[in-house]
């Protein structure tokens, strides 16, 4: 009779598993924002997590805002994230547009102090409605003043000034002499390169 080998039990699927502890940047305080499981601490590297700006600062007026966050470093059963971009919900959004005004879209590149580049849409909802010139005046104060204010903050600075809403009031304060505005809102920010440190 053949002998039967003996296996040793394998732990397999969720006990063979870990959570982690997931935090928010600096910039947000450190919130804990949630829990992320892996069995390797290396396999949580990267990932994505999303909740609101409401959860974080736990002002239930501003759940429209939604956050991603990825992790960048994990330190034992601890998952630290940065920054990666926001968007506003479309049932917010539909309460902005009124008829018979305009809605003005400007999408740009900024680069911040500290090398990281973030693409934004900048939406301004007018009282009136506008005309071609009006529009394309707009946009351009819009992109001059979102420039001027990357360039003189750092990622985290810049971030938490677009999801707090300043950055749209900086845009706000130099549209309103130019032409009736009713709000500017930054609908979307997304981190799209962040800069190549080479090891000595």
């Amino acid at each position: 009779m053949a002998k039967r080998k003996q296996v040793g039990k394998r732990v397999e699927g969720w006990k063979a598993k870990s959570w982690y502890k997931v935090y928010g940047p600096e910039a947000f305080g450190k919130t804990y924002i949630g829990d992320t499981i892996s069995a390797d601490p290396s396999l949580v590297m990267g990932r994505v997590m999303q909740t609101t700006l409401g959860e974080i600062s736990q002002d239930y007026a501003k759940q429209h805002i939604k956050m991603r966050f990825r992790v960048n470093n994990v330190a034992g059963d601890a998952a630290y994230t940065e920054f990666v971009g926001h968007d506003i919900t479309r049932d917010y959004m539909r309460g902005l547009v009124k008829r018979n005004t305009s809605r003005i879209d400007s999408i740009i590149l900024v680069p911040t102090k500290d090398g990281k580049k973030v693409r934004l849409t900048i939406t301004c909802f007018t009282i009136n409605r506008a005309n071609f010139s009006q529009v394309h005046e707009i946009r351009a104060v819009t992109m001059k003043s979102a420039l001027e204010q990357a360039a003189q903050s750092s990622f985290e600075e810049f971030s938490k000034a677009v999801v707090s809403g300043e950055t749209a009031k900086e845009v706000f304060k130099l549209i309103k002499p130019i032409f009736p505005v009713r709000r500017v809102e930054v609908i979307k920010s997304k981190l799209e390169t962040a800069p190549i440190v080479v090891a000595a």
